[in-house]
């Protein structure tokens, strides 16, 4: 798939990660980055991740068959009802955010009011790390996007959604978007949670100075997401907030679980506690190397 004009809406890690693709891969004749920000148009040029960065909305979206949207969920609503007077009738609008259901319900109507076609997307890769500096043109190389089109989409624009991920090294899943929501709720949303309520608790300045000193690799890999965009996951948490507060309680009654073993001193509950996880973990650690080595 070929595209005369790719748009990118926000040039942060994915967004400056899909233009290096795109340029290095020439997918695009013109890869287009809109910025809010005079410091981010020097940032693009020297990540070289866009042919033109520009804080011109106008500028950045008029002539693109291809818009892709790369800023925080909150964010997409607005700025989709700044530039639809400058979409091409007949062009493609995509997304990067990792919550569907609210952007396909406030981006959809949009879009379709301005004449184009919008097909919501979720590339399951990122990192800790911020900012167009961070990006990588193979951050999506044998990675899951998970493209999420309603019953009314136009196909051929689902079809091309589908081979620009595919172009760029990604695997797709097609799921609705309401079960999206729901299963990255547990499998990306509760983990992020998770390391950073444990890196509050841990990292207190309420506690002796020398546990900081006494965190090692344990400490250091179970929470490195925590390090990412506070304003990226106060919008993921508040956008899918229902399915989060079921994967929380979900969390919660197993840590309870285990915490009555412990009081209890109930050996063979917490061996099985750990056995189990060790099992499960080991079994999706053996297929993702599977899927990923069949995939290069």
């Amino acid at each position: 798939m070929h595209w005369n004009k790719v748009t990118l809406v926000g040039v942060g890690l994915l967004g400056g990660s899909l233009g290096l693709a795109l340029r290095q891969r020439r997918l695009a004749d013109s890869v287009a980055g809109y910025v809010r920000r005079t410091a981010s148009v020097k940032a693009c040029a020297k990540a070289d991740a866009v042919d033109l960065a520009t804080t011109d909305l106008r500028e950045a979206v008029t002539g693109a068959d291809l818009v892709i949207l790369c800023t925080p969920i909150a964010q997409m609503g607005p700025l989709t009802e700044q530039l639809c007077p400058w979409l091409r009738a007949g062009a493609i609008v995509t997304d990067v955010g990792s919550v569907k259901k609210s952007v396909v319900r406030t981006v959809s109507p949009l879009v379709a009011r301005a004449g184009a076609h919008f097909i919501g997307s979720h590339p399951m890769a990122g990192s800790e790390k911020t900012g167009v500096g961070a990006a990588r043109a193979d951050l999506f190389i044998n990675t899951v996007c998970v493209v999420t089109p309603q019953p009314e989409s136009n196909h051929s624009a689902v079809r091309k959604v589908i081979e620009l991920w595919n172009s760029v090294g990604s695997r797709v899943v097609r799921l609705s978007p309401e079960a999206h929501d729901e299963m990255v709720s547990r499998s990306s949303h509760l983990p992020h949670v998770i390391a950073a309520q444990l890196a509050n608790l841990v990292l207190s300045p309420a506690n002796d100075k020398l546990l900081a000193s006494l965190c090692a690799n344990g400490f250091r890999d179970t929470t490195r997401i925590a390090s990412g965009s506070p304003e990226m996951w106060r919008d993921i948490a508040l956008a899918n907030r229902q399915n989060l507060l079921g994967a929380i309680g979900s969390f919660e009654r197993g840590l309870a679980s285990f915490k009555r073993a412990l009081k209890k001193e109930d050996q063979a509950s917490i061996s099985r506690f750990f056995e189990q996880a060790k099992e499960r973990r080991d079994k999706w650690s053996r297929s993702s190397s599977s899927s990923s080595s069949s995939a290069e």
